[in-house]
């Protein structure tokens, strides 16, 4: 099993450079980057800049705000900077924040994404070959590439993997068809998220395709309450039982709540967002609900934990370091004990 270290999102962009030199000294297998208060691919930049063999992934930048162009200079650019490191992780977002935060125009979300990935494809094989540029899909159309701005030809460079993230049933269908892998968001990672939704979308994608998921990764995203002791560990389960009541706020991630049973607790964490209460979230989210949909653990007790839940249906996972670096020491065992599993 292969590990993947998160980032708190709002680590100042002076502080990544050493954060991801920790991260590859602690072993890790890569790092994943997101999309909040940062350009995802500024932060896998420098993630890159200052490490040598770890995977540097962004976890998810967000497709539909950017033109597929764009996006494809960034990753072409990260993954020669990288020599091959840097990997691609595509989302969709939901279509409050990409037309109410962004102003960008929305689409049927699923068919989108494929059409924007062939785009990338058609761009990638631009870059390497020189030939003439020619997408023509139903929400991308793209037939001028003149040399100039071509980055290429290389055709000794490969172009970066694609990965995709979601939630639904047909995106983990369309990473199925399409997709070098998927990563599960942190809302619906649990196992029974895996073997009622996840798992057999994705093999009924693959199917379609007429492909094999061999050497396909599903790189799961579960939250993980973690620490050195009983006393912080306390403390870090209030801090993300907040986190999680935020998430389970928003309507598209009840996935799991439904499968559970608790469609009711999605629709009450809404109401006290609309109504402006955010302090009052993490009250609603009780232990069963934390310890259901999270691994709760000290470090010495982790990698069993995540063995037990995980083991046999994902080919990663993420997992955070020790928010205090003096940790570093008992917390690496950890990621060696999970390369074994």
């Amino acid at each position: 099993m292969k590990v993947y270290a998160g980032m708190n999102p709002r680590l100042p962009l002076g502080d990544v450079g050493a954060y991801a030199r920790r991260i590859e000294t602690l072993g890790y297998d890569g790092i994943h980057v997101a999309e909040t208060v940062h350009d995802a691919f500024s932060v896998a930049l420098l993630a890159a800049e200052h490490t040598q063999r770890m995977i540097v992934r962004t976890s998810v930048a967000l497709a539909f705000v950017r033109s597929p162009t764009l996006t494809a200079y960034a990753a072409w650019d990260l993954g020669r900077f990288s020599g091959g490191r840097f990997q691609l992780g595509l989302g969709t977002q939901i279509r409050q924040n990409i037309e109410d935060r962004f102003g960008m125009p929305w689409g049927e979300p699923v068919e989108r994404m494929r059409d924007y990935v062939a785009a990338l494809d058609a761009l990638y094989r631009s870059f390497r070959t020189g030939e003439p540029l020619r997408h023509a899909g139903r929400y991308y159309r793209l037939n001028r590439l003149q040399p100039y701005f071509n980055p290429g030809p290389d055709e000794m460079l490969e172009a970066p993997p694609t990965y995709l993230g979601g939630v639904n049933r047909r995106i983990c269908a369309l990473a199925g068809e399409i997709a070098a892998g998927f990563v599960t968001h942190p809302t619906n990672s649990s196992r029974r998220y895996l073997e009622t939704i996840c798992l057999p979308a994705l093999r009924d994608g693959a199917r379609r395709a007429g492909r094999a998921l061999d050497e396909f990764e599903l790189v799961n995203g579960a939250p993980v309450i973690t620490a050195a002791s009983d006393r912080d560990l306390d403390v870090e389960r209030e801090r993300q039982r907040g986190v999680l009541a935020f998430l389970y706020s928003t309507p598209e991630y009840r996935r799991t709540l439904e499968l559970y049973g608790w469609t009711e607790l999605g629709e009450r964490l809404q109401a006290l967002t609309r109504e402006g209460r955010w302090d009052a979230l993490a009250a609603l989210v009780d232990d069963e609900v934390l310890e259901t949909l999270t691994t709760v653990a000290r470090f010495d007790q982790l990698a069993d934990a995540l063995a037990r839940r995980f083991g046999g249906l994902v080919h990663g996972v993420v997992l955070s370091p020790p928010a205090d670096p003096a940790h570093d020491a008992a917390f690496a065992p950890v990621l060696h004990a999970l390369r074994g599993v």
